[in-house]
């Protein structure tokens, strides 16, 4: 069971098996958190909504259908949670994306790409404050530039999937995606040199 599709884990669940539930559960609990947590920026509200996405899958279980993707489908329910949510939360002040990232020590980040524990401190400085900089410059993107963004480089979702899950025009997600980049370089610009010249 443990190497089923995601699919027939959903049908099985659906025939009754709670086993083909827990095995969904497991491979995704992580993934979809992370994608909450960078969504919302805050771990009480991200751990409350992933309680929630999946609650839904369990009450929406007859009405999945086999022909969908099953992450899809997912991932539709928790960036739905993730919208309403933000929308309760308009007229408070945007939470930074930075703090709970820097306390997770688990979830990866763009800037994981440097590896071992023998990274030099130096290093280790300019990547913290890169990091920083990268969660905040996430944080100012549009809500949906930085759904389109975080699902593409954080989930590795192909364009297509992402216009499912969103439901517009896969060109609509590909534009969305570049402005998004675009307003991250521009943001990012003055690391570029930092980044470069780093040990």
């Amino acid at each position: 069971m443990l190497t089923e599709p995601d699919e027939d884990l959903m049908v099985r669940y659906q025939g009754g098996e709670v086993r083909a539930f827990e095995v969904l559960l497991g491979r995704h609990r992580k993934p979809v958190y992370n994608f909450i947590l960078r969504y919302v920026g805050d771990k009480e509200t991200a751990e409350d909504l992933l309680q929630e996405t999946f609650m839904r899958v369990i009450k929406g279980a007859e009405a999945y259908k086999r022909q969908a993707k099953f992450t899809t489908w997912l991932y539709t329910i928790a960036r739905n949670l993730c919208v309403d949510q933000t929308r309760r939360r308009k007229h408070r002040k945007h939470a930074s994306l930075d703090a709970p990232m820097a306390a997770d020590e688990d979830s990866g980040t763009l800037l994981d790409v440097v590896a071992g524990n023998e990274m030099p401190s130096d290093r280790k400085t300019v990547n913290k404050q890169l990091h920083a900089k990268l969660q905040q410059a996430i944080a100012t993107l549009g809500d949906e530039q930085r759904e389109v963004f975080l699902m593409r480089e954080f989930l590795d979702m192909p364009f297509k999937q992402i216009a499912e899950v969103v439901g517009v025009p896969e060109n609509t997600v590909k534009s969305r995606m570049r402005y998004a980049l675009e307003k991250l370089r521009l943001e990012l610009d003055e690391y570029k040199d930092l980044a470069k010249a780093a040990p």
